[in-house]
């Protein structure tokens, strides 16, 4: 049986093992066209020929960039590593300008685009990246040489044997890809991860995923080029796991209908939003059936597993399983039964009721810099605990420095970042990396994140604070979208908030109150006198010094594309402020 060490041999092993039919599926024109595991490597054999043909040597870095994912990005994947050159995946949504650093840090040699729109980005700075030799795409445009000159420049097989020398060449602690991690402050720094780091760390998290190896569906949708769901893909292709792509973040609840996959990843602020959709239905509805869905969503709030509610408990919860939440899971297309959610704190009602509800839904803990899986929960064997993200991975090493910081040590923890002595210096002290987050491991060896190192800050009364906490509180309100709690230096807490705009119309027109658009809503007295009703609800939570003061509300969404949040959706505070100055100002009548 093939032996794993490097990355490009996942997809030999899957052949070798189980041998798909449908390793990957994706939708073309309206039908879903699925790629067995043999035509996958077969074409990645073209590819790597291809490459060896436009004069790609070991060590050169070739860009990929995609707006979903899709099977050319895989087939790319093992066909740039099996030269042992290095795959730059990027972030399509982007600036220009972080394009062309990305290009130019990394000196991309070629670049492979999904479609038109990061075609034009490239294009715009394609002057400005002088190793760029070359720009194809997968989608058929007319300005742009495509993906499949390539594979026809791969069909003649006579330098297979090239490729195979330089495959048998790359090492499990050679370099296999630099992730440029957006970072909520200053330049994207390129985080280099070996085969090693990734493999080890796909092959110990397959033993957290109680899944059935050959016989099993997942939908992919979080982005590729982040290291979270790249793994996730190596481990996919190690358990015969048949990986359907998503259309885009709009069409998921069509795409799980139609694939009902068994498995999925997702961050927390997709399943706020799942979870806020089908409490929105639920209000909709009249009378008992209003009454009993209600019923369950509280009955799935008190949820705690194994048991450890008592009897009474579990008769009620079988009873709300097949009454509501069976009805919840077939519109998710019925089959999903396990949710692994990283990237951001998981309010814990929301592992509560998910878990009611037979989604699975269990929380890891990790970093760019890890490969990224530090520890992850486990429903069996008591490996699940609601509020911590599990327990640590096999021959992975955490201590808690003396300020509270999360340290790491094991296989997944990164080589370093790239052309940046300095910074690595920085987080890679003694063999263990710095994570910047401040938790603790209780006595049963759970690990729980209380904060952001960087995020933390003090009053000017010398009281500490840990924002991430306080903003997942307000964030359980239906009125509130995003939050930003501040005050650093100030002489209490408060915040900025962009109400959920859509829900306090609805609240306002039920309620006979004129808002008008955006700009007038923010200062409506009405609007601003129930967020407050919210706001000191949550406030109940915190002691004195915690406590929110006062909030500003503010007339935009806040999103990835204005700035507000990084890709993964986690807030960019110094940017938030600067938006909100004024706001920021008057709050603390500056």
């Amino acid at each position: 049986m093939q032996e794993i060490t490097r990355l490009f041999d996942f997809p030999y092993y899957q052949l070798e093992k189980f041998n798909l039919k449908k390793s990957l599926v994706t939708k073309y024109n309206g039908e879903w066209i699925a790629t067995s595991t043999q035509e996958y490597i077969d074409k990645a054999n073209a590819i790597s020929r291809a490459l060896l043909r436009l004069g790609v040597k070991p060590n050169d870095k070739i860009a990929l960039i995609s707006m979903a994912n899709r099977t050319e990005w895989n087939i790319m994947d093992i066909g740039i590593l099996q030269l042992g050159a290095q795959n730059v995946p990027i972030y399509p949504t982007i600036s220009e300008e972080d394009y062309e650093y990305v290009l130019n840090h990394s000196e991309a040699k070629y670049v492979f685009v999904s479609c038109e729109e990061v075609f034009n980005k490239v294009n715009a700075v394609k002057a400005n990246t002088p190793h760029l030799k070359e720009v194809y795409s997968f989608d058929v445009l007319g300005k742009c040489k495509n993906w499949s000159e390539i594979l026809e420049l791969g069909a003649d097989t006579s330098n297979q044997k090239e490729v195979e020398k330089l495959k048998e060449k790359v090492k499990p602690h050679d370099l296999a890809t630099l992730i440029y991690t957006s970072g909520t402050t200053g330049r994207p720094k390129g985080v280099m991860l070996t085969h090693h780091n990734v493999v080890s760390n796909a092959i110990a998290s397959t033993k957290r995923l109680p899944i059935d190896y050959g016989n099993t569906i997942c939908l992919s949708f979080l982005p590729v080029c982040h290291i979270y769901e790249r793994m996730m893909m190596y481990l996919y292709q190690y358990a015969g796991v048949t990986i359907y792509f998503a259309e885009s973040m709009d069409k998921i609840s069509d795409n799980l209908k139609e694939c009902s996959p068994h498995v999925m990843t997702a961050v927390p602020r997709l399943l706020e939003k799942v979870y806020d959709k089908i409490i929105a239905k639920g209000t909709e509805l009249t009378g008992v059936k209003k009454k009993l869905f209600f019923w369950a969503v509280e009955v799935g709030l008190e949820y705690e597993p194994y048991g450890q509610n008592g009897w009474w408990y579990e008769k009620k919860l079988a009873l709300a399983r097949k009454l509501i939440f069976s009805k919840w899971k077939a519109g998710l297309g019925g089959n999903l039964s396990l949710i692994a959610s990283g990237s951001a704190a998981l309010q814990p009602r929301l592992a509560r009721i998910f878990n009611a509800a037979e989604f699975g839904v269990m929380e890891g803990y990790g970093l760019t810099e890890t490969s990224p899986v530090v520890s992850v929960n486990d429903m069996r064997d008591g490996g699940f605990r609601i509020g911590t993200v599990g327990k640590l991975l096999e021959h992975t090493e955490v201590k808690i420095a003396e300020d509270g910081e999360i340290c790491v040590k094991g296989p997944q923890v990164m080589l370093g970042y790239y052309k940046d002595a300095e910074k690595t210096a920085e987080v890679i002290k003694d063999g263990y990396f710095h994570t910047g987050d401040i938790g603790e491991i209780d006595a049963d060896g759970f690990l729980k994140i209380t904060d952001r190192k960087k995020e933390m800050f003090k009053t000017s009364g010398g009281k500490y604070v840990a924002p991430q906490l306080l903003e997942n509180r307000f964030k359980q309100s239906r009125f509130i979208e995003q939050i930003m709690v501040v005050g650093e230096g100030e002489k209490m807490p408060a915040a900025l908030i962009q109400p959920d705009f859509e829900f306090v119309r609805n609240w306002a027109k039920m309620h006979n109150v004129e808002v008008g658009d955006n700009q007038k809503l923010v200062k409506n007295e009405k609007v601003i006198a129930r967020i407050q009703e919210e706001v000191d609800s949550a406030n109940e939570s915190f002691a004195k010094w915690e406590k929110v003061k006062q909030f500003r509300l503010t007339p935009d969404i806040w999103s990835i594309n204005e700035g507000h949040l990084t890709p993964t959706m986690k807030l960019k505070r110094k940017i938030v402020k600067e938006k909100y100055i004024e706001l920021y100002n008057d709050i603390y009548e500056h």
